[in-house]
């Protein structure tokens, strides 16, 4: 129903009227919107899960390539070492897709960190003596237990 305009105060109330009428039908469907996406939230991350199955993240090769033969390791040779052709295929497929979705860039740098302190333990380190420096030792002749200068283990004397 519409109320007869005669002046312009009519007008600009009228209008008015129908910018608040406006505002509430689009707060109404902004409502209804976030009803929705909430609503699909569970299907986007169904295919998103999917989608991590069937696609591999190529952000980190070489972390990808480590945690893709450790799990393949770990799942054919001994989870899946009676199972048959098609699930020693299958299974390895799904589990290093989604699992090299899984390690993000953070993690893969504690991740290498860590392996390389791990690694640091193995190393040998050469002897810290008072006889030379470490920028005197020519790797090529370092032998362990050996106290000479380098000079000496080279023959050079």
């Amino acid at each position: 129903m519409n109320p007869k305009i005669r002046t312009y105060e009519d007008l600009l109330e009228e209008e008015k009227r129908l910018l608040a009428i406006l505002k509430g039908h689009e707060n109404l469907m902004r409502q209804d919107f976030v009803g929705v996406r909430q609503g699909l939230k569970p299907v986007g991350n169904a295919f998103n899960f999917v989608s991590k199955l069937s696609t591999r993240d190529q952000t980190g090769p070489f972390a990808n390539f480590g945690l893709e033969f450790g799990l393949d390791l770990l799942l054919r040779r001994f989870l899946l070492a009676r199972a048959g052709w098609f699930t020693k295929i299958a299974i390895p497929y799904l589990v290093k897709n989604y699992a090299s979705h899984i390690i993000t860039e953070e993690k893969r740098d504690a991740l290498i960190a860590r392996v390389n302190s791990w690694m640091q333990k193995f190393r040998p380190k050469p002897p810290a003596s008072a006889e030379y420096s470490a920028q005197d030792v020519d790797p090529r002749f370092y032998r362990p237990g050996f106290t000479g200068s380098a000079s000496t283990a080279s023959g050079t004397e």
